[in-house]
């Protein structure tokens, strides 16, 4: 619902029965909306809002830029690289950094994104799967084949045979993100599920899931998800 009366006239309030915590985001269409929990206020809301206006400005600005139809990356874009926004920066002929890492690339003329995505994908499937066996056999999960995908609806999936499938944009999160949804799909090897037990396994493999799970709720939108 917006409230005319609302000092924060071009924000959205939707309040969420699920939410633990007040979000701000922006969506694709340009309105801005800010998430108010079950237990949460408009007034706090609006606080939160004036709070993070700064980081409101910056997105609209970052928006109005865009190609309509189309996310390009340039140099000086800001993206999420190992769970931080990130700036792409020139690093040398047809190269550039996001913080301590350096991508070589055809050209960096044009749109960056195909060929960054390109060594994220790399990245992946070399680092998830070496992550995913390691803490497999700390945790003694009977996982049979780890994989990575191109998933554009969940962060990983496990399947009754043993086989763990975990999406490439985990090595754009932070490591706690990464090595939740490893836990989480590892838990699914005993509870083919959600229920309580599962939960309670998840919790004795990883208790600082909760933690992991905000972060999720708040910034999947960051990676298209």
């Amino acid at each position: 619902m917006t409230l005319p009366e609302n000092p924060a006239a071009d924000i959205v309030l939707e309040r969420s029965a699920r939410a633990r915590n007040y979000r701000l985001t922006l969506r694709r269409d340009g309105t801005a909306v800010a998430i108010i929990p079950a237990r949460g206020s408009e007034r706090e809301a609006l606080r939160f809002v004036e709070q993070h206006r700064g980081w409101l400005e910056r997105a609209r600005a970052r928006q109005a830029r865009r190609p309509r139809g189309a996310a390009v990356w340039a140099v000086g874009t800001h993206l999420l690289w190992r769970g931080e926004m990130t700036e792409i920066r020139e690093a040398g002929p047809a190269m550039v950094c996001l913080a301590a890492d350096v991508f070589r690339l055809a050209r960096l003329d044009g749109d960056l994104r195909p060929g960054l995505e390109a060594h994220f994908v790399r990245r992946a499937r070399v680092e998830l799967p070496g992550r995913a066996w390691e803490l497999a056999a700390l945790t003694k999960a009977d996982v049979k084949r780890v994989t990575v995908r191109n998933q554009r609806s969940r962060w990983g999936s496990c399947s009754a045979a043993g086989t763990i499938s975990l999406n490439w944009r985990l090595v754009q999160t932070p490591d706690l993100v990464r090595d939740y949804i490893i836990h989480h799909e590892l838990a699914h090897l005993r509870e083919m599920n959600h229920s309580a037990r599962f939960w309670t396994r998840v919790e004795e493999m990883f208790p600082e899931w909760r933690q992991a799970e905000r972060w999720i709720k708040r910034n999947s939108s960051l990676v298209g998800l």
